[in-house]
Protein backbone atom coordinates (compact mmCIF):
# COMPACT_ATOMS: atom_id res chain seq x y z
CA UNK A 1 0.00 0.00 0.00
CA UNK A 2 0.88 3.50 -1.21
CA UNK A 3 1.91 6.25 1.40
CA UNK A 4 -0.98 8.60 1.23
CA UNK A 5 -0.57 12.17 2.68
CA UNK A 6 -3.22 14.94 2.96
CA UNK A 7 -2.27 17.91 4.90
CA UNK A 8 -4.52 21.18 5.61
CA UNK A 9 -2.88 24.74 5.45
CA UNK A 10 -1.11 26.60 3.24
CA UNK A 11 1.24 25.04 0.41
CA UNK A 12 4.23 27.43 1.03
CA UNK A 13 3.98 26.83 4.63
CA UNK A 14 4.28 23.12 4.21
CA UNK A 15 6.75 23.32 1.76
CA UNK A 16 9.10 25.13 4.20
CA UNK A 17 8.73 22.49 6.64
CA UNK A 18 9.17 19.58 4.07
CA UNK A 19 12.39 21.49 3.17
CA UNK A 20 13.69 20.76 6.69
CA UNK A 21 13.99 16.93 5.19
CA UNK A 22 16.13 18.29 2.07
CA UNK A 23 15.19 17.17 -1.43
CA UNK A 24 13.08 14.67 -1.01
CA UNK A 25 10.40 15.03 -3.90
CA UNK A 26 10.45 13.44 -7.29
CA UNK A 27 7.75 14.55 -8.85
CA UNK A 28 5.20 17.87 -8.61
CA UNK A 29 2.15 16.98 -10.12
CA UNK A 30 -0.87 19.67 -10.14
CA UNK A 31 -3.60 21.77 -11.44
CA UNK A 32 -3.47 25.13 -9.66
CA UNK A 33 -6.03 27.88 -9.26
CA UNK A 34 -6.49 29.37 -13.07
CA UNK A 35 -6.89 33.48 -11.67
CA UNK A 36 -10.26 33.07 -13.98
CA UNK A 37 -12.77 34.00 -11.92
CA UNK A 38 -14.36 37.71 -11.35
CA UNK A 39 -16.99 37.63 -8.84
CA UNK A 40 -19.56 40.85 -8.27
CA UNK A 41 -19.56 43.08 -5.11
CA UNK A 42 -22.22 41.48 -3.58
CA UNK A 43 -20.53 37.60 -4.47
CA UNK A 44 -17.58 38.71 -2.64
CA UNK A 45 -19.80 40.09 -0.03
CA UNK A 46 -21.52 36.59 0.26
CA UNK A 47 -18.35 34.56 0.22
CA UNK A 48 -19.71 32.91 -2.99
CA UNK A 49 -15.81 32.36 -4.22
CA UNK A 50 -18.20 32.08 -7.89
CA UNK A 51 -19.46 28.85 -6.34
CA UNK A 52 -16.05 26.98 -7.82
CA UNK A 53 -14.15 26.41 -4.55
CA UNK A 54 -15.20 26.44 -0.64
CA UNK A 55 -12.51 28.61 -0.05
CA UNK A 56 -10.37 30.06 -2.40
CA UNK A 57 -11.41 32.93 -4.25
CA UNK A 58 -9.69 32.95 -8.09
CA UNK A 59 -9.57 36.58 -8.63
CA UNK A 60 -5.60 38.29 -8.20
CA UNK A 61 -4.79 40.70 -10.29
CA UNK A 62 -2.52 39.65 -13.09
CA UNK A 63 1.09 40.78 -11.13
CA UNK A 64 -0.74 39.04 -7.78
CA UNK A 65 -1.30 35.79 -9.58
CA UNK A 66 2.67 35.84 -11.34
CA UNK A 67 4.38 36.68 -8.20
CA UNK A 68 2.41 33.87 -6.26
CA UNK A 69 3.38 31.36 -8.77
CA UNK A 70 7.27 32.57 -8.67
CA UNK A 71 6.91 31.88 -5.00
CA UNK A 72 5.44 28.18 -5.20
CA UNK A 73 8.27 27.67 -8.02
CA UNK A 74 11.06 28.71 -5.74
CA UNK A 75 9.64 27.15 -2.74
CA UNK A 76 9.34 23.43 -5.17
CA UNK A 77 13.20 24.19 -5.51
CA UNK A 78 13.86 23.54 -2.35
CA UNK A 79 12.10 20.11 -1.89
CA UNK A 80 12.51 18.80 -5.55
CA UNK A 81 15.03 15.94 -5.76
CA UNK A 82 17.74 16.41 -8.62
CA UNK A 83 16.95 15.88 -12.11
CA UNK A 84 12.87 16.04 -11.00
CA UNK A 85 10.21 17.61 -13.06
CA UNK A 86 7.30 19.83 -12.24
CA UNK A 87 3.96 18.81 -14.17
CA UNK A 88 1.82 22.13 -14.08
CA UNK A 89 -2.02 21.76 -15.47
CA UNK A 90 -2.87 25.56 -16.02
CA UNK A 91 -5.56 26.76 -18.38
CA UNK A 92 -8.26 30.03 -18.91
CA UNK A 93 -11.51 30.43 -19.49
CA UNK A 94 -13.31 29.83 -22.01
CA UNK A 95 -16.92 31.83 -21.68
CA UNK A 96 -15.86 35.22 -20.92
CA UNK A 97 -16.31 34.81 -17.46
CA UNK A 98 -12.50 35.70 -16.66
CA UNK A 99 -11.37 38.59 -14.90
CA UNK A 100 -10.00 41.96 -16.64
CA UNK A 101 -6.42 41.04 -17.89
CA UNK A 102 -7.75 37.69 -19.44
CA UNK A 103 -5.84 35.09 -21.14
CA UNK A 104 -2.39 36.67 -20.63
CA UNK A 105 -2.40 35.88 -17.33
CA UNK A 106 -1.84 32.27 -18.45
CA UNK A 107 1.36 33.26 -20.56
CA UNK A 108 2.50 36.18 -18.69
CA UNK A 109 2.61 33.39 -15.59
CA UNK A 110 4.49 30.65 -17.69
CA UNK A 111 6.87 34.00 -18.57
CA UNK A 112 7.31 35.07 -15.20
CA UNK A 113 8.66 31.47 -13.98
CA UNK A 114 10.92 31.33 -16.12
CA UNK A 115 12.49 34.68 -16.15
CA UNK A 116 12.51 34.64 -12.48
CA UNK A 117 13.14 31.04 -11.10
CA UNK A 118 15.51 28.20 -11.89
CA UNK A 119 13.21 26.47 -13.87
CA UNK A 120 12.63 25.83 -17.68
CA UNK A 121 9.58 24.66 -19.62
CA UNK A 122 11.26 21.50 -20.72
CA UNK A 123 7.93 19.86 -22.73
CA UNK A 124 4.37 20.80 -23.18
CA UNK A 125 1.47 18.17 -23.79
CA UNK A 126 -2.00 18.79 -24.77
CA UNK A 127 -4.30 17.18 -23.02
CA UNK A 128 -7.49 16.47 -24.69
CA UNK A 129 -10.88 16.19 -22.59
CA UNK A 130 -13.50 13.84 -23.55
CA UNK A 131 -16.42 16.76 -23.55
CA UNK A 132 -16.33 20.19 -24.10
CA UNK A 133 -19.46 20.97 -21.83
CA UNK A 134 -20.05 23.61 -21.62
CA UNK A 135 -20.23 25.16 -24.50
CA UNK A 136 -18.77 28.17 -24.70
CA UNK A 137 -20.51 31.22 -24.90
CA UNK A 138 -18.58 34.04 -26.37
CA UNK A 139 -19.69 35.57 -30.11
CA UNK A 140 -15.63 35.11 -31.24
CA UNK A 141 -13.88 32.83 -28.80
CA UNK A 142 -13.71 28.51 -29.47
CA UNK A 143 -14.47 26.40 -27.28
CA UNK A 144 -12.08 24.70 -25.15
CA UNK A 145 -11.73 21.05 -25.48
CA UNK A 146 -7.98 20.96 -24.77
CA UNK A 147 -5.93 22.10 -21.97
CA UNK A 148 -1.98 22.14 -21.76
CA UNK A 149 0.46 20.88 -19.31
CA UNK A 150 4.28 22.08 -18.94
CA UNK A 151 7.00 20.10 -17.87
CA UNK A 152 9.08 22.33 -15.83
CA UNK A 153 13.06 21.13 -15.09
CA UNK A 154 15.75 23.07 -13.61
CA UNK A 155 17.64 24.63 -16.57
CA UNK A 156 20.76 23.02 -15.58
CA UNK A 157 18.52 19.92 -15.81
CA UNK A 158 17.45 20.25 -19.17
CA UNK A 159 19.54 17.14 -20.54
CA UNK A 160 19.06 14.97 -17.53
CA UNK A 161 15.65 15.11 -16.30
CA UNK A 162 13.81 12.38 -15.54
CA UNK A 163 11.49 10.18 -17.75
CA UNK A 164 10.01 6.46 -18.48
CA UNK A 165 11.54 6.18 -22.10
CA UNK A 166 11.94 2.92 -23.35
CA UNK A 167 15.54 1.98 -25.33
CA UNK A 168 13.73 0.39 -28.45
CA UNK A 169 17.29 -0.21 -30.39
CA UNK A 170 21.24 1.02 -30.03
CA UNK A 171 22.41 1.98 -33.18
CA UNK A 172 25.78 0.30 -34.41
CA UNK A 173 27.41 3.54 -33.88
CA UNK A 174 26.20 3.45 -30.32
CA UNK A 175 23.01 5.83 -30.99
CA UNK A 176 20.07 5.11 -28.59
CA UNK A 177 16.42 5.16 -30.02
CA UNK A 178 13.41 5.42 -27.47
CA UNK A 179 9.83 3.98 -28.07
CA UNK A 180 8.13 7.01 -28.98
CA UNK A 181 5.59 8.90 -26.04
CA UNK A 182 3.62 11.51 -27.62
CA UNK A 183 2.78 15.14 -26.43
CA UNK A 184 -0.84 14.27 -26.63
CA UNK A 185 -3.21 12.66 -23.69
CA UNK A 186 -6.60 11.97 -23.74
CA UNK A 187 -8.42 11.41 -20.76
CA UNK A 188 -11.39 12.16 -19.20
CA UNK A 189 -12.38 15.68 -17.70
CA UNK A 190 -12.83 15.06 -14.07
CA UNK A 191 -13.30 12.38 -11.87
CA UNK A 192 -16.52 14.47 -11.05
CA UNK A 193 -17.17 17.66 -9.18
CA UNK A 194 -18.92 17.90 -5.64
CA UNK A 195 -20.22 20.83 -3.50
CA UNK A 196 -16.53 21.75 -2.07
CA UNK A 197 -14.96 21.98 -5.56
CA UNK A 198 -16.37 22.34 -9.19
CA UNK A 199 -13.10 22.27 -10.58
CA UNK A 200 -11.83 18.86 -9.58
CA UNK A 201 -8.95 17.06 -11.50
CA UNK A 202 -8.38 13.81 -13.43
CA UNK A 203 -7.10 10.73 -11.96
CA UNK A 204 -6.96 9.30 -15.69
CA UNK A 205 -4.78 12.36 -16.59
CA UNK A 206 -2.63 11.70 -13.57
CA UNK A 207 -1.96 8.14 -14.32
CA UNK A 208 -0.71 8.52 -18.15
CA UNK A 209 1.45 11.42 -16.89
CA UNK A 210 3.16 9.88 -13.95
CA UNK A 211 3.80 6.63 -16.17
CA UNK A 212 5.75 8.92 -17.80
CA UNK A 213 7.80 11.15 -15.13
CA UNK A 214 7.11 9.42 -12.12
CA UNK A 215 10.14 6.83 -10.86
CA UNK A 216 9.28 3.44 -9.49
CA UNK A 217 7.79 3.94 -5.44
CA UNK A 218 8.30 8.02 -5.91
CA UNK A 219 7.27 10.40 -3.59
CA UNK A 220 4.54 12.48 -5.58
CA UNK A 221 4.05 16.07 -4.02
CA UNK A 222 0.58 18.11 -4.79
CA UNK A 223 0.35 21.65 -3.90
CA UNK A 224 -3.34 21.94 -4.80
CA UNK A 225 -4.80 18.65 -3.66
CA UNK A 226 -8.53 19.67 -3.86
CA UNK A 227 -10.58 16.69 -3.08
CA UNK A 228 -7.54 14.05 -3.91
CA UNK A 229 -6.80 13.61 -7.27
CA UNK A 230 -2.86 13.14 -7.64
CA UNK A 231 -3.61 10.51 -4.62
CA UNK A 232 -5.74 8.38 -5.45
CA UNK A 233 -3.78 8.35 -8.72
CA UNK A 234 -0.70 7.28 -6.60
CA UNK A 235 -2.50 5.08 -4.65
CA UNK A 236 -2.94 3.04 -8.04
CA UNK A 237 0.35 3.31 -9.21
CA UNK A 238 1.79 2.15 -5.94
CA UNK A 239 3.33 5.76 -5.80
CA UNK A 240 4.02 7.66 -2.30
CA UNK A 241 2.22 11.35 -2.05
CA UNK A 242 2.03 14.28 -0.03
CA UNK A 243 -1.22 16.52 -1.19
CA UNK A 244 -1.66 20.18 1.15
CA UNK A 245 -4.84 22.05 0.53
CA UNK A 246 -6.02 24.82 2.29
CA UNK A 247 -10.08 23.65 2.69
CA UNK A 248 -10.09 21.45 5.97
CA UNK A 249 -13.27 20.03 3.81
CA UNK A 250 -11.88 19.08 1.40
CA UNK A 251 -8.78 17.35 3.25
CA UNK A 252 -11.80 15.43 5.34
CA UNK A 253 -12.97 14.12 1.84
CA UNK A 254 -9.70 13.50 0.63
CA UNK A 255 -9.47 11.26 3.16
CA UNK A 256 -13.19 9.57 3.02
CA UNK A 257 -12.42 9.31 -0.81
CA UNK A 258 -8.94 7.43 -0.29
CA UNK A 259 -10.38 4.78 2.22
CA UNK A 260 -13.60 4.11 0.24
CA UNK A 261 -10.67 3.64 -2.87
CA UNK A 262 -8.81 1.24 -0.95
CA UNK A 263 -12.04 -0.82 0.64
CA UNK A 264 -13.00 -0.98 -3.06
CA UNK A 265 -9.89 -2.92 -4.19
Amino acid sequence: MSTIKFLQGDCLEWMDKIATKGKVVDVVLTSPPYNTGRPSTSERSRGNHEGRYDIHLDTMTNAQYCNWCVDIFNHINNILKPNGVILWNVSYSSDGSVNSEGIDCLWTSIADIIRKTDFMVADKITWKKKSALPNNVSHNKLTRICEEVFIFCRKDEYKTFYANKEVSSVGKNGQTFYKPIYNFIEAANNDGSCKLNKATYSSELCIKLLNIYAPKHGLIFDPFMGTGTTGIACEELRLNCIGTELSEEQVEYSKNRLREYRESI
